[in-house]
């Protein structure tokens, strides 16, 4: 590849090798700086998605914050995103993104309208996929997509944003 661009380019490739395109353009883009790896991969998930027409209206990811790794008064913190203007901040076990943090379970979300305590940043969300990232033992941030139309997300989605959270939890 020529260009950094050049790694945002998924035309024409299935589900599987768009979300593989991911994982290698993450891996060969990686730097030793977290918000250099959280803002280019926030980028690739963007593009990715659009270019498989899913009409992702956010991409990104919120940093655990707080000194007590297994305490309810933890906050999940805006980093890195594409989108709307986001929520700043999320309390551990509160909406899709706290529930995962503090589940350390992926929240795969068809309709986050039925969601119990959904956390609606942006009204025109539908769906939603939240994985955790995990560092040893303890959740250090998530990786958060959301969605325009219902069911937006399915398990390939989780199978290749699991391996994402992965290699990100590397630099965090």
């Amino acid at each position: 590849m020529g260009y950094h661009a050049d790694y945002s380019s998924t035309e024409n490739l299935t589900k599987k090798e768009t979300l593989q395109h991911v994982l290698d353009s993450y891996t060969a883009l990686e730097t030793s700086n977290w918000v250099t790896n959280l803002s280019n991969c926030s980028s690739l998930l963007w593009h990715a998605y659009h270019s498989l027409n899913v009409r992702v209206n956010w991409t990104g990811f919120y940093l655990a914050s707080g000194t007590n790794t297994h305490s309810q008064s933890r906050e999940l913190e805006l980093g890195p995103f594409q989108g709307k203007v986001a929520c700043q901040s999320i309390k551990w076990g509160q909406g899709v993104c706290g529930v995962a943090a503090s589940l350390k379970a992926t929240q795969l979300v068809a309709n986050v309208h039925e969601f119990p305590g959904h956390i609606a940043c942006d009204g025109e969300t539908q769906s939603e996929v939240v994985v955790p990232i995990v560092k040893g033992d303890d959740v250090v941030g998530v990786i958060d997509l959301d969605c325009l139309s219902l069911s937006g997300f399915d398990e390939v989605d989780v199978e290749y944003l699991e391996k994402l959270a992965e290699l990100i939890s590397r630099c965090l």
